[in-house]
């Protein structure tokens, strides 16, 4: 994603199990069962607290940015921002002509998962020293028989003039390469540059902490990214490295002065205004009313959930179905917050009466799917 996938954090989505009665990761029980993705709602019934603010903002983005997009969400934006600023109540939206269609959740009860993730600041040098001396790529001309990421560092691709700069470890461009994208800081310039998502070496992903689970590394009620950080700064070079090496997708980069961070869509993100989600069912610019799971600083679920307007701007590998991944912004801090996020919420999707958004119950049809399938 950012074309930001694809990453660590949403791994959340195969530690969880759904169903269960327990509430400690935010789960309701007040909307019965569900037998579809999407359930057409005539009254949406809310009375968590209200935060529209950042919508305006990255609806507008939208417009700016897309005019196809724009030609088929803008009279929805627009009464919804009417709505959020004359009512803000829920069980007003139809007055606005805003239909709605509640997600079943994984366990048929509602329950939505929400994941987080960021993009992440890494240290590079522009030539490599003792301390900096693992390379980040750009997109190599391999096509379908590009190496594995064993290869990869193995030296494949050594001499071929793809080095776009050196890291001091493994495991940071790893996490950029999870995010899809990144923010990079050369100290030897004091230059700031966004490296963007060039493409990827067309191998399966595999979760590394899924791998960390499986051996007993890491209880999975405990795996986070902070997790994932906190096993690999105790262990050697290489002991990492095979963990990496668990994994044989390779995302690569292309480096972009001075832009801004952009999903899938090509929308530049807002923290806590975009998510990612699966554009089978969430074609990109969709936006959602969610009831946004609230955490503690020390990621425990805080007892409450917040009301939020969202649009859908990005993809992700792992995110599918009743899952989306919530956009938290540039940095550590917005990063430890994303890795707390494997929590759930009630979500409805957002329609306009005659418009080509209605009937958001219905699955869309492929046409509608605005925006480049690049999901590594």
């Amino acid at each position: 994603m950012t074309n930001l996938i694809k990453r660590i954090l949403p791994l959340a989505s195969v530690l969880l199990v759904f169903g269960c009665a327990q509430t400690d990761r935010a789960q309701q029980y007040q909307d019965g069962e569900f037998s579809d993705l999407l359930n057409q709602t005539e009254v949406i019934e809310s009375n968590k607290p209200r935060n529209f603010h950042s919508f305006a903002g990255q609806a507008g983005e939208v417009i700016k940015n897309s005019p196809s997009m724009a030609e088929i969400y803008q009279p929805l934006y627009e009464q919804l921002e009417a709505w959020a600023i004359q009512s803000g109540d829920p069980k007003q939206l139809a007055n606005y002509g805003v239909q709605a269609a509640q997600l079943g959740g994984g366990d048929s009860k509602g329950n939505v998962l929400f994941t987080g993730y960021f993009s992440p600041v890494m240290e590079l040098r522009h030539k490599p020293d003792a301390t900096f001396r693992y390379p980040v790529y750009a997109l190599p001309d391999c096509q379908e028989e590009c190496p594995t990421r064993a290869e990869i560092y193995g030296g494949a691709l050594n001499g071929k003039g793809l080095e776009l700069g050196y890291a001091s470890n493994l495991i940071d461009p790893f996490i950029m390469e999870v995010q899809g994208s990144g923010f990079v800081h050369f100290e030897d310039d004091d230059t700031l540059e966004y490296f963007a998502y060039a493409g990827k070496n067309n191998k399966a992903y595999v979760s590394i902490g899924r791998v960390l689970i499986e051996r007993g590394e890491v209880p999975k009620e405990k795996m986070s990214l902070k997790a994932i950080k906190d096993w690999v700064m105790n262990q050697d070079d290489k002991t990492v490295q095979a963990l990496l090496e668990e994994n044989p997708s390779f995302v690569f980069f292309q480096p972009k002065q001075a832009a801004p961070v952009t999903g899938t869509a090509g929308i530049p993100l807002m923290p806590m205004a975009s998510v990612a989600g699966d554009r089978s069912a969430f074609p990109m610019g969709t936006p959602i009313l969610a009831e946004v799971p609230l955490l503690n600083a020390d990621g425990t679920w805080s007892g409450a959930h917040e009301l939020r307007l969202l649009i859908v701007l990005d993809t992700g590998g792992a995110v599918k179905g009743n899952h989306f991944d919530l956009y938290h912004g540039m940095g550590d801090f917005a990063g430890t917050q994303a890795g707390h996020y494997k929590h759930f919420g009630r979500v409805w999707k957002l329609g306009l009466q005659d418009s080509a958004t209605q009937s958001p119950w219905l699955m869309p049809p492929e046409k509608n799917n605005v925006g480049p399938a690049a999901t590594p």
